[in-house]
């Protein structure tokens, strides 16, 4: 963003990204004139009722043939981060959305376990859940690009990380189901997401708990009896576990390499219970048990070699965007209160030892944003971004934290009441270095 659309007064902002948003040609592609409009009307509020799916059954409608893949941009020779105008306009738009829909609701949606069904709706009105899904299948994605994921999440989380892990949870399966999900996978789960109402809700189970977990040591388990796969074990962690109308888990094939499982949520067997966490209480954090359960006949997504390799790079480079996102909002938030709160008759600004430790906050964060979009513009190349997203991802687990901590020490002991969101800052960014999956770019 640049530094004249910095000095804008928040509403002549919003204004300006709602308007570039309502008149955009990606807002033909999600047919969003009407919705864009009202929420430039009405300052983003507006109501929709929600529909518990808990019993849905997925079935293919349609015999295809194909399934549909998101094209990647051009090959860059340049290492080039700027972004285009389609992608400015997403971030600034969804830089709002943070700004007026999940910030004044971060405490009632962690005080409720998960967001309303309202904010849910309106985030997916505006596109969160429809840039993830093909336009041949009805979404709005012309073009597979992590680094666009990235913006999102980014912006998304600068709003409250909790309820941005919510509401990117579906579109990450839906990615998965993009790259990896064949014709009929697409059209049973998929293709519904489209819905304008009644969509399903899903979640990417991957955590598991034991000490010193790894992704591809995995306790879950598939064994074969006759012509059925059968799913046993345990996740963790799960996002809006107790919601979710499907799961896709990662657990051990018969043949012992990692795989991808798609589970729906009715079938016998499947037990969620809420799993109370320090941070990310936004999102609806659950324990799965899966005893002996029976997977449909499409069930196992089509890896292949390598490919679960770089679906752990994505969610993990997914969490480092979010880092980046709540590590911009405690800066963000504690510049202004240094400069206004007096101590000894001047801004606690003044102190070399608080002006230093916001310096810190924006050299670290900096550091922090450049790595993560550099492994996730090495994913979107199709180049190999393991070095890269490690990088990012020891960063955000070294200095994210720190981040947090030392917003929490400027507000002194305002840092410890829940009175300002600095303390939820601080429980939220404390899983970045302990999720596995959840959330894709």
């Amino acid at each position: 963003m640049t530094d004249k659309t910095r000095r804008m007064d928040p509403i002549g902002l919003g204004v300006r990204a709602l308007t570039r948003f309502a008149g955009s040609p990606l807002t033909a592609r999600l047919k969003l004139h009407g919705p864009a409009s009202a929420l430039l009307r009405s300052g983003a509020q507006v109501g929709f009722g929600a529909v518990n799916g808990a019993g849905r059954q997925f079935k293919a409608m349609r015999n295809w043939t194909s399934s549909s893949r998101g094209s990647r941009p051009p090959r860059q020779d340049l290492f080039d981060l700027t972004p285009s105008d389609e992608q400015q306009m997403i971030a600034e738009t969804m830089e709002q959305v943070a700004a007026e829909l999940l910030r004044p609701n971060a405490e009632a949606a962690e005080a409720a376990g998960a967001p309303s069904p309202e904010l849910e709706a309106q985030a997916n009105e505006l596109g969160v859940l429809a840039m993830a899904i093909p336009e041949t299948l009805g979404g709005a994605m012309s073009e597979r690009s992590p680094v666009t994921s990235a913006l999102i999440a980014e912006h998304l989380a600068h709003g409250d990380m909790g309820i941005a892990v919510s509401l990117l949870a579906t579109p990450s399966v839906a990615l998965l189901l993009t790259d990896y999900g064949n014709a009929a996978q697409q059209d049973a789960f998929l293709a519904p997401m489209t819905a304008d109402e009644d969509a399903p809700t899903a979640s990417l189970a991957i955590t598991e708990e034991r000490a010193l977990f790894a992704p591809h040591d995995l306790g879950t388990r598939v064994r074969q009896d006759g012509g059925t796969l059968r799913l046993s074990g345990t996740k963790s962690l799960v996002v809006n576990g107790s919601r979710s109308d499907f799961y896709v888990v990662a657990a051990r094939s018969p043949e012992g390499a990692p795989g991808l499982y798609i589970v729906e949520a009715a079938a016998p067997g499947i037990q969620v219970e809420a799993q109370p966490a320090m941070g990310l209480r936004a999102a609806g954090l659950s324990r799965v048990r899966f005893d002996d359960v029976a997977l449909r006949d499409d069930a196992v997504l089509e890896l292949g070699e390598g490919d679960y390799d770089c679906i752990i790079a994505s969610a993990r480079a997914a969490w480092c965007a979010l880092a980046v996102g709540t590590a911009t909002a405690v800066r963000d938030y504690c510049i202004p209160y240094a400069n206004e709160r007096q101590a000894f008759g001047e801004p606690i600004s003044h102190r070399q030892s608080v002006a230093f430790m916001i310096a810190n906050m924006g050299i670290e964060r900096d550091g922090l944003r450049l790595a993560t979009l550099r492994a996730a513009s090495r994913l979107e190349q199709g180049e190999d971004a393991l070095r890269e997203v490690q990088l990012a991802r020891t960063l955000a687990a070294r200095h994210a934290m720190q981040i947090a901590s030392d917003g929490v020490q400027i507000f002194g002991g305002h840092g410890f009441v829940k009175e300002y969101p600095v303390e939820r800052w601080y429980r939220d960014l404390r899983a970045t270095a302990l999720m596995e999956g959840a959330v894709l770019l």
